[in-house]
């Protein structure tokens, strides 16, 4: 019943994500045994109405889940499963709220390698305040709908107005036999995302955290590289801050299940963008003699193949990018077109 698989995948949102399949199992299996005794004891299917009857008795989404969460004692499973939603909602915001400010001030500012290590120490302090209002808050909450349920109204009134027409389609990752993408694994990814944020922002300042060991024979080499690689690295830069900001969207959204496609078209179609204006710098000068006026008669042909084998990569890369991204267009019209002609 496509309805009980919406109601499923609204209840796991609100699950602990470490037992999220299981319960999930565990759930469909009594559900669904329940379906099969009330429609045998009917001698009929449901019709669209009972089974949306059915459905609401259950209970909202988040009440289903409050059952299956561990025991709070500062927290009451009632309220627990909106603390964690709006936990998640608050801190994910204050994640993107923060790095836009840092980001901003840190370049409008004097950018170096101290100001970038001073904002991402900063991140961990804003986190734990924001989650320190949030749980005060809600304990509060829970303290006065215990202690004085006379003048409070019932925690179940949150939940008075779900009804089942409210739960959201069924998205392509929450079908049967299909691999989710967890939110572990989403909040991983966001993780890993800032701390390669930082990591390429403190480059520029100790670039051996690139290069290594190599940093002793760039300093040494007579050759350096050419301005149009920090135009380039900003890009890098930009692209690396919208992915992570969209990731982080993702979360708060509850979209982390399905990587959405035209998001993967447009951070493609980002990077493209500095690949090609690499590829078309006049005279192809990516590298630079640091005494061209001693080192011409020495290393000029060496710097002509320097630069031209840069510029074949860069139209290789190129070129299998942009094939990429012409696939995922036309994939994705393809889709669009299908889900237009089966809805007709």
């Amino acid at each position: 019943m496509e309805l009980l698989d919406r109601y499923l995948q609204a209840v796991r949102k609100h699950l602990p994500w470490q037992r999220q399949d299981d319960i999930v199992a565990e759930l469909r299996a009594n559900l669904e045994s329940q379906l099969d005794e009330k429609q045998a004891d009917l001698g009929r299917r449901l019709t669209p109405a009972e089974a949306e009857a059915w459905i609401r008795q259950l209970g909202s989404p988040v009440q289903m889940a409050s059952h299956y969460q561990p025991q709070q004692y500062l927290i009451g499973p009632a309220i627990y499963p909106v603390y964690l939603y709006v936990l998640r909602l608050a801190s994910m915001w204050a994640i993107i709220v923060y790095i836009i400010v840092s980001t901003i001030t840190i370049i409008l500012g004097s950018p170096s390698a101290d100001a970038v290590a001073a904002a991402a120490l900063r991140l961990p302090g804003i986190l734990i305040q924001t989650a320190g209002w949030i749980t005060l808050v809600f304990a509060g909450i829970e303290f006065a709908a215990t202690r004085y349920p006379e003048k409070c109204p019932p925690i179940a009134g949150f939940y008075a107005k779900w009804t089942p027409s409210d739960l959201p389609p069924l998205e392509p990752a929450a079908l049967p036999g299909r691999k989710r993408h967890s939110y572990a694994h989403a909040v991983t990814e966001v993780i890993f995302g800032f701390v390669f944020l930082v990591w390429l922002l403190l480059v520029p300042e100790y670039p051996f955290l690139m290069f290594g060991p190599g940093v002793a024979f760039l300093h040494a080499s007579p050759f350096h590289i050419a301005p149009v690689w920090v135009t380039f690295y900003w890009w890098i830069v930009g692209l690396n801050a919208i992915q992570l900001a969209w990731r982080c969207i993702d979360l708060l959204r509850g979209a982390w299940q399905q990587p959405d496609r035209y998001q993967q078209i447009a951070v493609k179609a980002f990077g493209l963008i500095p690949l090609v204006l690499l590829a078309n710098v006049p005279d192809h000068i990516y590298v630079l003699l640091k005494h061209p006026e001693i080192d011409l008669t020495h290393y000029g042909q060496t710097l002509d193949t320097f630069n031209n084998g840069i510029h074949t990569v860069l139209l290789l890369v190129s070129v299998i990018v942009a094939a990429q991204l012409a696939w995922d267009i036309i994939q994705a019209a393809l889709d669009s077109y299908r889900k237009r002609s089966q809805a007709h």
